[in-house]
């Protein structure tokens, strides 16, 4: 059985835990109303512009466009998969990896086998994952949700538009946690290139006819650049915001577990302080009648 000391140890490295853990709950609940303002700003603008493209390439030959026209056979991949920077955020990291390793050591196998799936890792936890894992990685964006910015989703979308453009790869999958709400998350994998068209987004613009200065080649040109960015930007708004929320709940869970654990501790600690005192009154008495006999 423990000393008394022991348990006072424990209980004050308890305590010194509880208090982390609801300092991190706080801040991640701050983060979290900040991210989805942001999440829900972001989307209307990210589906308007999907549903403005889909629109467009109705009108047009999308076998002149490479990035709006499928290619007959996928020989190669590039697999975007997008972490956090940080644990402590429940199993927000683990699941993904789960879905990412299903989907390319199982979907895409006999590509990994030939050597034809690459990577993006975007957060500090698919880096050191992927990376340890022995794939084939070929951007590494570890760090940026300390300081989301566009021109990090920029960055990631350029990078992966030249490879499919310069036919190093023939589709481009993006995995992530969409988010939903407080207590739920969403992960998705989506075809980020081609651009294929939505059931959902497909319906055509309100309107009549229009005339397209300089023409609607050139603006679908314009557009696709633009759309491919703004996209990913709401991935990772997406993603942000869900891992606050798993964080928030994962601090929440373990402040509560941190509750009940000094809970017991002190019910143990009482009980062993009882049966010390109780034992220093036996001497006592035990002492006091043996110089009484004598």
């Amino acid at each position: 059985m423990a000393t008394l000391r022991e348990i006072r140890a424990r209980i004050k490295g308890i305590k010194t835990t509880q208090q982390v853990t609801r300092a991190m709950k706080m801040v991640a609940a701050a983060k979290l109303r900040r991210s989805q303002d942001a999440v829900l700003q972001a989307r209307p603008y990210a589906f308007k512009m999907r549903q403005l493209l889909e629109s467009l390439s109705q009108k047009i030959d999308t076998s002149q466009f490479p990035l709006l026209s499928q290619r007959k056979e996928v020989k190669s991949v590039l697999v975007i998969a997008v972490t956090a920077d940080r644990g402590l955020c429940g199993a927000f990291n683990s699941n993904l990896f789960k879905i990412a390793h299903q989907v390319i050591d199982v979907e895409y196998a006999h590509l990994l086998k030939a050597g034809m799936v690459k990577m993006i890792c975007v957060g500090k936890r698919s880096v050191e994952h992927f990376v340890k894992g022995g794939y084939q990685v070929v951007g590494e964006y570890g760090g940026i949700f300390s300081k989301l910015e566009f021109a990090s989703a920029k960055a990631i979308a350029e990078q992966a538009t030249k490879m499919y453009l310069n036919g190093e790869v023939d589709r481009v999958v993006v995995i992530y946690n969409e988010f939903k709400s407080l207590l739920a998350s969403k992960l998705k994998t989506d075809v980020f290139l081609p651009i294929v068209p939505s059931e959902k987004l497909s319906e055509p613009l309100v309107g009549g006819d229009y005339i397209y200065e300089p023409s609607l080649e050139v603006l679908v040109n314009e557009l696709v650049p633009r759309h491919l960015a703004t996209q990913i930007w709401r991935i990772l708004l997406e993603s942000f915001a869900a891992e606050q929320a798993a964080r928030m709940m994962a601090m929440d869970s373990a402040t509560e577990n941190a509750k009940e654990l000094l809970r017991t501790l002190s019910i143990t600690y009482n009980r062993a302080r009882q049966a010390a005192i109780t034992k220093e009154i036996i001497e006592i008495v035990s002492g006091a009648n043996a110089l009484q006999s004598e």
